[in-house]
């Protein structure tokens, strides 16, 4: 997930460089979405994993 969220992110940094206002917008949206989740997950796999 982290993955998807970094490539989305150098996505939106190629798309402003290039002049792509739009498209760079909504990479780099969807790039903090995924990151959020990725966060989101990760937390909670520390804290289910540490249980076992």
């Amino acid at each position: 997930m982290l993955h998807y969220a970094v490539v989305f992110f150098i996505i939106a940094i190629v798309a402003a460089v290039l002049g792509f206002g739009g498209i760079a917008a909504g990479a780099a949206g969807i790039a903090k979405i995924l990151f959020v989740v990725f966060l989101i997950l990760a937390v909670a796999s520390l804290i289910f994993g540490r249980k076992r």
